[in-house]
C-alpha cells in the first residue's frame, strides 16, 4: 500500500478527485492546466474506470469477460480493451515465466493487471490535457505518476511498512523522471490473496510485502504480484534482472531487502 506524499500547493491550484470504483478507491491529483478542460478530463477518466469495471470485473455476471468465460462472447465480439488487456497480460506472463498469469484455476481472469491498466491509462489521458505539467493517480495504493506537481519538486509517495500500522517503510520520490509508477502487492491489507499460478492455491511465500518502483504502472502491478508469488529469494533476483526496475521486498521475520538501484528513487 503506498499513499501519495503532500505538501503544501502552490499556484496554481490542483485539480483533486476520489472515486469509489473497482472495489477501491481511486485518487487524482492534477497540477496544471485550464481548470474547466482538466474536470471535463477527470469526468471522461473516471468514466473510463467504470466502463473497465463493468467490462472485465469477474464478480459481475454481465461482465464481457463473464460472458467471455462462459462462451457468449468471442475476444473479437468484445471491446478492443479486452483484446488489449489480454496481450498485456499474457506478455507479463512470459516475462515473469508464468509466476504471473491471467487465469484463475483453468479460467480466463485478467483482474490482476486491470487495475494498474486503468490507472495508467487515466493518468495518461489527463496528462494529456493542454498545460497540465503533473498528474498522480493512486488506485487503491498503486500510484502512476507523470511530470511533476511544481517546477523542482517532484511527486513523492510513502510506502507503508506492513508490520507496523501507521509507519512508513520507505519514501519514494520521481525526481528527474518524466513518469514513475510505485506498486504494493502483499497480505497486510487483503490478506492471502495472491495466488501460485502453479498450484491455484494461496502463494506460500516468505514475503508479508513486495513494492515495486517502474515507469509504468500496469507493469508495476504485476511484477509485484509475480514476485511476491516467487518468494523473497527467486524475487529479488528476478526483478534485478528486469530493466527500469527498482523493488523493496519486506519478510515476514522483517528482513528487508532491495534492488541494488532502489536508493537513487528513495527521498
Amino acid at each position: 500500500m503506498a499513499d501519495t506524499v503532500t505538501e503544501p500547493a502552490e499556484a496554481p491550484a490542483a485539480v483533486r478527485h476520489a472515486e469509489e470504483v473497482m472495489g477501491t478507491v481511486f485518487s487524482f491529483d492534477v497540477r496544471g492546466g485550464e481548470p474547466g478542460a482538466v474536470r471535463q478530463a477527470l469526468a471522461e477518466a473516471v468514466a473510463g474506470l467504470h466502463r473497465a469495471d463493468a467490462v472485465f470485473s469477474t464478480y459481475r455476471e454481465d461482465s464481457e469477460v463473464s460472458r467471455l468465460v462462459r462462451g457468449e462472447l468471442t475476444v473479437a465480439d468484445c471491446s478492443p480493451e479486452v483484446a488489449e488487456v489480454l496481450v498485456l497480460a499474457d506478455e507479463a506472463e512470459r516475462v515473469s515465466e508464468g509466476w504471473f498469469s491471467p487465469r484463475y484455476r483453468g479460467s480466463l481472469d485478467p483482474t490482476g493487471i486491470v487495475k494498474g491498466w486503468a490507472a495508467e491509462r487515466a493518468a495518461r489521458l489527463l496528462a494529456g490535457v493542454a498545460g497540465v505539467r503533473g498528474v498522480s493517480v493512486n488506485g487503491g495504493g498503486d500510484v502512476q505518476m507523470l511530470g511533476a506537481p511544481e517546477p523542482q519538486r517532484p511527486w513523492r509517495v510513502g510506502v507503508a511498512d506492513p508490520l507496523r500500522p501507521g509507519g512508513l517503510a520507505a519514501v519514494i520520490s520521481a525526481a528527474g523522471l518524466a513518469e514513475l509508477s510505485v506498486a504494493t502487492s502483499g497480505t497486510a491489507e487483503r490478506g492471502a490473496h495472491i495466488v501460485d499460478p502453479r498450484t491455484g492455491r494461496s502463494a506460500v511465500s516468505d514475503l508479508v510485502a513486495v513494492t515495486v518502483v517502474g515507469p509504468r504502472l500496469t507493469w508495476a502491478d504485476c511484477w509485484a504480484t509475480a514476485a511476491f508469488a516467487m518468494g523473497s529469494r527467486a524475487g529479488l533476483a528476478w526483478l534485478e534482472s528486469l530493466p527500469g526496475v527498482e523493488a523493496l521486498l519486506i519478510t515476514a521475520g522483517d528482513e528487508v531487502r532491495c534492488t541494488g538501484g532502489l536508493a537513487a528513487r528513495l527521498g
